[in-house]
């Protein structure tokens, strides 16, 4: 069956037999540094890189920006919004142009943005984010707790997943022309990427 990019679920792949289960898209958002959040303002889109932290128990990705600015903006009037990461490798060349590729695995998750104002719920989400990040530093010991005054310049948020899809593409070599279709790709191309 043909791929349709209307049908629903919207988490749906083009290509399955690269998708991952639940677990691995969990592991994967606990080693990934930078994730990328999709906003809108009317017809404007926004994409911002930021650090990010998964909560299992609330099945939220947390994130902060700034206390005014376009994320806080985007969030409180448009709240739908489109989350992304990834992990790239080695470039896979192939001697037929539309197969040369790259080792990639990425998560895609998509839900509604809450703006979080309550400080001790900001406190918390802060706080994991720097255990996220800096685990082995303690609060009170390596650096100085969060402060009331920081938690009101900064804007809190957490992304509802309502759905996600994990893909990978880790292959050694990308597909290459067969049965003399086209000369063999020079070996040196596989050393040089």
């Amino acid at each position: 069956m043909p791929y349709n990019p209307t049908k629903k679920p919207i988490e749906q792949s083009r290509r399955p037999h690269l998708d991952m289960d639940d677990q691995w898209i969990i592991q994967f958002l606990s080693e990934i540094q930078v994730g990328h959040i999709s906003t809108r303002d009317e017809n404007q889109p926004f994409i911002n890189p930021t650090s990010f932290w998964y909560n299992k128990e609330s099945h939220e990705i947390y994130f902060h920006s700034n206390a005014y600015g376009r994320m806080r903006f985007n969030a409180e009037k448009n709240p739908e919004t489109c989350f992304e990461c990834f992990k790239s490798g080695r470039l896979l060349p192939s001697n037929l142009a539309l197969e040369a590729s790259f080792q990639y695995e990425c998560v895609i998750a998509y839900g509604k943005i809450r703006v979080i104002d309550q400080m001790d719920e900001k406190r918390e989400v802060l706080n994991g984010l720097l255990q996220k990040y800096f685990g082995e530093m303690g609060s009170g010991k390596d650096y100085r707790p969060i402060t009331n005054d920081e938690l009101k310049q900064t804007s809190v948020y957490g992304i509802k997943v309502d759905a996600w899809s994990g893909k990978r593409n880790w292959v050694d070599k990308a597909d290459q022309a067969e049965d003399g279709e086209w000369p063999d790709l020079n070996p040196k191309w596989f050393d040089y990427y």
